[in-house]
């Protein structure tokens, strides 16, 4: 496993639309569990593979619950429901913070590591980093969303 370099903002991949993963094969693999090691390094609740520089429809999302990791390969929402103003931050975006209006609740299928097919409902945290990152892999970034006069930069902590 190894920490992948973030992609930040201005960088041009972020705008573009990844592609669908035909197969899980190691490479995959390889990528999911570098994945998560980065996103735990950076303390993300999500990553999506455009982040780190790989055009694959692949995204890990980490509530730090005692579930661990979710890997969501192909993920697609097929429905949402309601709508609320949330905080956002992102990983490309460090150290800056705004809101933003997600769904309340999501539903989405996904290929998971093993290659099984699974649906997820999704609500609060979940269904905000699932919409995130989805997002992500469609070329959009929480930025384009945000509500204006909400953006806020934080220092970081030295």
């Amino acid at each position: 496993m190894a920490i992948r370099n973030l992609r930040l903002e201005g960088d041009e991949i972020l705008k573009k639309k990844s592609r669908e993963v035909e197969t899980i094969d190691e490479k995959i693999q390889i990528l999911i569990d570098d994945m998560i090691e980065t996103m735990h390094k950076y303390n993300g609740v999500g990553l999506a593979a455009v982040q780190v520089g790989v055009l694959k429809r692949v995204i890990v999302i980490d509530l730090y619950d005692d579930k661990g990791p979710i890997v969501m390969i192909n993920p697609i929402i097929i429905k949402t429901k309601g709508e609320h103003e949330m905080d956002e931050g992102c990983l490309s975006f460090p150290n800056q913070f705004a809101k933003v209006m997600r769904p309340e609740e999501v539903v989405a299928e996904y290929t998971d590591r093993n290659g099984k097919r699974m649906r997820v409902k999704a609500k609060e945290l979940l269904a905000q980093a699932i919409s995130h990152e989805v997002d992500h892999l469609n070329g959009e970034v929480f930025m384009d969303k945000i509500i204006p006069g909400t953006l806020e930069y934080i220092e970081p902590e030295e």
